[in-house]
């Protein structure tokens, strides 16, 4: 598992010189979180974006009758927030929580505004990650509404290929919307048709 960090991902989808971003991800937090710690919990505000370096960390919440239901998991170079909570300054619905031992750089508003200051161009780039995350979000959305349980495991594989053998099945089956017998079901069914083919 190598370690890919900001500085890294800042370089590599921007036209900046590395050496130019060195003084503004200097001044960016670097946590190093244990497995099953939290980085944020419901009701407190989400003060930051996460980009994990290396680690995994999943954001879920918690109904009535105490079920888990996970939005996302966030492996290495990805990002991951309670958007509603930092914008609008609202208690958190979710909890961020890592599954493996994590490093993660926490990225807060100042920074943000330091990057569209210096770089002009991280804007746009600001745009498009968030594009991008509302495009997930609403196929995410239509495929729980619509999609059958194949199509929606087939889909994560597609999504997060790295993590299936990092994460339990209970939590693949909690992403999907469906009960862990029902994805062993999907999965012995896949496996079946391969076999033929």
């Amino acid at each position: 598992m190598n370690t890919f960090n900001l500085k890294m991902f800042l370089t590599s989808n921007l036209d900046i010189d590395e050496k130019d971003i060195l003084s503004i991800v200097d001044n960016c937090t670097i946590k190093r979180v244990k497995k099953n710690e939290f980085l944020l919990q419901k009701n407190e505000h989400c003060k930051h974006t996460f980009f994990v370096e290396k680690g995994l960390l999943r954001q879920y919440s918690i109904d009535e009758k105490g079920k888990e239901h996970i939005l996302s998991f966030a492996p290495e170079n990805w990002f991951v927030t309670d958007r509603e909570s930092a914008y609008f300054n609202r208690p958190s619905a979710y909890y961020i929580q890592a599954l493996e031992e994590s490093q993660v750089a926490m990225i807060d508003e100042n920074f943000i505004q330091l990057l569209a200051k210096k770089i002009p161009s991280f804007t746009d780039f600001n745009n498009k990650l968030l594009h991008n995350h509302i495009l997930h979000l609403q196929n995410r959305i239509n495929l729980l509404l619509s999609a059958a349980a194949e199509d929606r495991y087939l889909q994560f594989v597609k999504m997060y290929p790295d993590i299936l053998l990092r994460v339990p099945q209970t939590m693949i089956a909690s992403y999907l919307g469906i009960t862990p017998e029902s994805l062993s079901r999907v999965r012995k069914e896949l496996a079946h048709k391969n076999f033929k083919e």
